[in-house]
């Protein structure tokens, strides 16, 4: 009467905590499993190397990353971009960039004493309050306040 091997694989499994498809057996030796009754045989095949786990399986993610890197590239160009520049920004951090690019010219300009210090408060007072729009109606204003 043949012996069930299934049953074997099944108790083998348990005794392993894994799953009863990642358990190997030599063929070879089918006949040593067969005549294994207690769970300590079967501990003592598995040191001998005559019954071994398989590694778990994965889904591979090669395909998904190389795809996704494609997609990344694409349609980052300044002609696939729609609505204004805060659209992607945020008015926030826009406001932050303008403001101190707009204090770090009007502070050079004062330190070369093209300015004088009235002007540079007044005209500092002008960007907090935003009425200055960049960097070059900065220096128009600046230049009208020279004229006066």
């Amino acid at each position: 009467m043949p012996v069930n091997i299934k049953k074997k694989r099944e108790l083998v499994a348990r005794l392993l905590g894994v799953g009863a498809n990642r358990v190997r057996f030599e063929p070879d030796k089918l006949d040593d499993i067969a005549d294994s009754i207690t769970r300590e045989d079967l501990r003592s095949l598995v040191k001998k190397g005559t019954i071994w786990t398989v590694k778990v399986k994965g889904t591979s993610r090669g395909r998904a990353k190389a795809t996704r890197s494609v997609r990344k590239k694409s349609g980052l160009g300044s002609g696939s971009k729609k609505g204004k520049k805060t659209a992607r920004m945020g008015k926030k951090s826009a406001y932050v960039t303008k403001v101190r690019s707009l204090r770090y010219h009007l502070k050079v300009l004062k330190d070369r004493n093209d300015i004088n210090r009235p002007t540079y408060w007044s005209v500092y007072k002008k960007i907090n309050g935003g009425q200055v729009r960049s960097v070059s109606h900065l220096r128009d204003i600046v230049k009208q306040a020279k004229a006066r």
